[in-house]
């Protein structure tokens, strides 16, 4: 009995101390790109494209695909549903200024119900350098948010879009 006042106690704690930590998450990577910004832009405002180097379009590679839309304009869908590791949702571009930043939405809907903003900016640091930047911005609704008591969401993340920017590198400068 002893054992199961233990478990309660440490669950209540748990639940308790969600209420203190925050919902917010937030990660952006960059990397230099030896290629014009106008062909790295043109490839990137493509969310096909992210399959090839983005670490979660490898992750299952039986994911099942769905496209609504014209890629590469506003209001394209990317829709995935895949392993437990790459879950299921949808990606939407919201907006594009040309040459310079693609704004998309992701929509996750398992393992959990989320929703977060993401960008790809890029900036020319000469004719044939190109800095590349992804990011995005989202939240751990409650009680979710106490997984941030055990993991750093933003470095996990971050290293992933670290790992598909390194890819994207390594295919645009082939």
């Amino acid at each position: 009995m002893i054992v199961l006042y233990i478990i309660l106690g440490i669950i209540a704690a748990l639940l308790v101390a969600g209420l203190f930590v925050p919902k917010g998450m937030k990660a952006t990577r960059e990397i230099v790109i030896n290629k014009p910004n106008a062909e790295v832009f043109n490839y990137i405002k493509h969310l096909k494209n992210q399959d090839n180097y983005s670490k979660w379009g490898s992750m299952d590679p039986n994911m099942k695909k769905e496209y609504k839309g014209t890629d590469g304009t506003p209001g394209f869908i990317s829709a995935w549903e895949g392993n437990k590791k790459v879950g299921q949702g949808e990606q939407e571009i919201i907006s594009i200024e040309e040459g310079k930043k693609l704004n998309t939405e992701l929509r996750f809907i398992k393992p959990f119900k989320s929703v977060a903003q993401s960008s790809m900016t890029t900036e020319a640091i000469n004719d044939n350098s190109t800095r590349v930047s992804w990011g995005f911005e989202g939240s751990m609704n409650y009680p979710m948010n106490t997984m941030k008591l055990f993991m750093n969401m933003e470095k996990a993340i971050g290293n992933d879009f670290s790992t598909g920017l390194s890819n994207l590198k390594s295919l645009l400068e082939k």
